[in-house]
């Protein structure tokens, strides 16, 4: 079995790449698919270790899964139940939390543990979660062993809600818990993210009454039931940004297929500044770079801004810039974990808080690395991409949590990357 990648790096990439499926997008629908007594269909999915994850704790509330092609699900919910799917497979994926607000839509109980996924360096609660059930009717509380426990023994009513803060995972939660809640349900100062889109019109597909998904009121009016239906997932904005964010890094020029233009303007933007070259068409991007990288400043924001998932990505390119460019996180509290792994090829990045300075050094050198997380992984691939020499990347079950098959379509555009086990290339299929 592969467990690391090496890169050759130093080669301009050119040729076309197909995006996938949005990971954030399938995470929730999944879970969703749970309040339909009927068939799902959905279309799209990408092929990636989180939702593989996802299929089988649905898989454990009773659900039939069934796939007809690699990118093709249907997934039967009609005889789901009250089952505990099993907890270490919900302790490895933080979205798993949205069987929640499902289960508690479907049949008014939930029993799921604690949600995990990347490590940022501080804590990631579900707060405004609980705020949220329990505003709609129902009693939540955390067992002892790492379970969160929400019923509404009278079933679910609709209220209106104000978020204290913007939370995509708190806005979709309530959304599910509230599209068969009896009358009507109001989100005050919900995320706007294009997953959060994509689940309303998922949910509307199958019958739901979902209003506002994309700006910061959300309404939903309850209904009693929801129908089946067949559904196609919308492009991953991020894994279309993360080759957007690699071709600027090392030069070149990609077609980047299969994506939604508006979804994709925040990241351009700061990559123009940076020295690429982009041309919008109907569903896909061209990306190029022959100049000199630049500085900028980025401050990751909740949607439309800059996305946090896209920031240790440009943080590549930017090492690589002239002169000092300013990042600002302002979504999670630490998310520079990857910033030691940097270091180690020779990357001048000093951290305070929630901001870091990027001098940069005009080359990186190959060095064995690690994927600390997800987003952090990515990172180190684009690095190994541009670096000179040889860049070996440790802990990629990381990246495959988010990216369908990385390498075969690096490959496919001219890098030098392959996966290895004990220093010998082998093949490894998606999973």
């Amino acid at each position: 079995m592969s467990n690391k990648i090496s890169i050759r790096g130093g080669k301009p990439l050119k040729g076309e790449i197909h995006i996938s499926g949005a990971k954030n997008a399938a995470l929730a629908i999944i879970p969703a698919a749970a309040l339909v007594k009927g068939v799902c269909r959905l279309e799209n999915i990408p092929n990636i270790v989180d939702v593989m994850i996802q299929l089988d704790i649905i898989r454990g509330f009773g659900a039939d899964v069934r796939f007809l092609n690699p990118t093709t699900v249907e997934i039967d919910c009609t005889h789901i139940g009250c089952q505990h799917p099993d907890y270490d497979l919900m302790r490895r994926l933080r979205a798993s939390y949205y069987f929640i607000g499902a289960m508690l839509g479907r049949v008014h109980k939930a029993e799921v543990a604690m949600p995990g996924g990347c490590n940022f360096g501080g804590v990631r609660p579900i707060d405004l979660h609980m705020k949220g059930f329990e505003a709609l009717g129902a009693e939540v509380s955390i067992k002892e062993g790492g379970f969160v426990c929400a019923e509404a023994r009278d079933g679910l009513s609709g209220k209106n809600i104000f978020l204290d803060v913007v939370s995509v995972g708190a806005t979709m939660n309530i959304m599910l818990a509230a599209v068969m809640a009896e009358g009507q349900t109001v989100i005050e100062n919900a995320a706007k993210e294009p997953h959060i889109v994509d689940l309303a019109n998922f949910l509307n597909s199958m019958g739901a009454d979902v209003m506002g998904a994309g700006t910061d009121i959300i309404k939903i009016r309850g209904v009693k039931e929801l129908h089946g239906g067949t559904y196609s997932i919308i492009p991953d904005q991020i894994e279309a940004g993360t080759y957007m964010a690699a071709v600027t890094a090392t030069g070149g020029e990609l077609l980047i297929k299969n994506i939604i233009p508006r979804h994709l303007e925040c990241i351009g933007v700061k990559l123009e500044e940076m020295g690429a070259e982009i041309e919008y068409f109907d569903d896909s991007v061209r990306v190029s770079r022959y100049g000199e990288l630049h500085r900028t400043n980025i401050k990751t924001l909740p949607y439309p801004g800059f996305p946090t998932d896209m920031q240790p990505q440009l943080a590549v390119a930017l090492c690589m810039a002239d002169g000092a460019s300013v990042i600002t996180e302002g979504v999670w509290e630490a998310r520079y974990l990857y910033v030691d792994e940097l270091a180690k090829m020779g990357a001048a990045i000093h951290v305070d808080g929630k901001v870091a300075v990027v001098d940069g050094v005009g080359k990186l050198t190959g060095a064995p690395v690690k994927a600390t997380d997800l987003r952090a992984g990515a990172a180190m691939v684009i690095a190994g991409l541009a670096a000179t020499g040889e860049t070996v990347i440790d802990g990629i079950v990381n990246i495959e949590r988010g990216y369908e098959d990385i390498v075969g379509k690096l490959r496919a555009v001219g890098a030098d990357i392959s996966y290895v086990t004990d220093n010998d290339p082998v093949t490894l299929k998606a999973v």
